[in-house]
């Protein structure tokens, strides 16, 4: 590996500490080296807060800050040249005089889309793209799909027993062990909206919070058409956002809104879809039940699937559903007494306008 790749891999460490906190926005990360002298790193903390660039500048001593116009600059994603909520960063390099950057992706924002590139090069910088571009693609897989299909990137989440089911009718049937738990209130933290079937709703009674790890909870969907789930149901304890689509319900509710729901299921879910975009909720993660995941599955709105394989068998019960055969296996590893494995659609895992990642 060359020192230009293990720096932005430094990155993609620091922006994955932004995970659950900048959606819509990407996560980035930035490491500022003078000499083979990490002297500044900083990641984006939060949506609308100081971008990864400007932290890592602001992170360098007094005594170092001579050094920065004699630094290279490592970006996990092109620095932004609008502005937005923050000033644009391509200005702040040129402020400082850094003399190299080296990008792993161009940001594809319109309002981006390369123009910092140009605009650095113009003024001299070096600069150096597509380093680790597949794994800054992958890092950023929310981002770039929210951008380019316009729709929330869909996460469809199940576990299963290891001969195939998830659960049996009509009953409550945890399947995965602590471990797994915990990962999954993690994977809930870094959404921005959960999303269950009703019949979820009714035989769990989820509450589809982040209670084992803390952090954000993020928005809670779910649908009701014959206003069956009972009030005494945490899902309509008001305790967190929550919407649902169907009945609507009498009550004192603060925090849990209500919407007619379309009767075709292949309306449906473009109608939720497109509520979730327009309040920028850009990261769902569906859990299930199978009806849903089946409805999202056959219309083909599915970006990556995490399946929690536990060693226990049922023997009969609600069939899991299978993995597409466009899914790539993406990673797989043991937690606990359960198998994780996470796939992705193709040009999900590698786009098709990306070379080969430099090494």
């Amino acid at each position: 590996m060359t020192t230009d790749a293990q720096y932005i891999r430094r990155c993609f460490d620091l922006a994955l500490l932004g995970a659950g906190h900048v959606s819509p926005n990407p996560m980035v990360g930035a490491v500022l080296v003078h000499k083979g002298r990490i002297i500044g790193e900083g990641w984006h903390q939060r949506y609308g807060a100081a971008h990864a660039e400007v932290n890592c500048v602001r992170s360098v001593v007094p005594d170092d800050r001579p050094l920065i116009p004699y630094s290279t600059l490592y970006c996990s994603l092109e620095p932004c040249f609008h502005f937005g909520k923050t000033p644009p960063c391509v200005d702040l390099i040129l402020e400082q005089k850094i003399p190299r950057v080296v990008v792993a992706n161009e940001d594809p924002n319109p309002q981006v889309a390369g123009q910092s590139i140009v605009k650095m090069r113009t003024a001299g910088v070096e600069v150096v793209t597509g380093v680790l571009a597949n794994e800054g693609q992958w890092l950023n897989r929310a981002f770039f799909t929210w951008l380019e299909l316009q729709r929330p990137y869909i996460i469809l989440k199940w576990a299963q027993t290891r001969d195939g089911f998830l659960g049996r009718r009509g009953e409550r049937t945890p399947i995965s062990g602590p471990a797994a738990q915990r990962l999954l209130h993690r994977w809930r933290s870094e959404a921005d909206a959960i999303w269950v079937g009703t019949t979820t709703a009714l035989t769990d009674n989820p509450r589809l919070d982040t209670r084992l790890v803390g952090g954000k909870n993020p928005l809670r969907v779910t649908f009701d058409r014959a206003g069956k789930i009972p009030a005494g149901f945490h899902l309509l304890d008001d305790s967190i956002a929550t919407w649902i689509f169907g009945k609507y319900r009498e009550g004192h509710f603060s925090k849990t809104s209500f919407f007619p729901a379309e009767d075709d299921a292949a309306t449906l879910v473009p109608q939720v879809l497109e509520k979730l975009r327009a309040a920028n909720h850009a990261i769902v993660l569906v859990e299930g039940g199978a009806q849903v995941l089946s409805q999202l599955l056959e219309q083909g709105y599915w970006d990556e699937i995490r399946v929690i394989e536990s060693e226990r068998a049922l023997g009969d019960g609600i069939a899991a559903p299978k993995v597409p055969e466009v899914a790539q296996l993406r990673e797989q590893f043991a937690l606990g007494s359960d198998m994780i494995r996470v796939y992705a659609r193709s040009y999900t895992l590698i786009r098709k306008d990306l070379s080969d990642d430099h090494d």
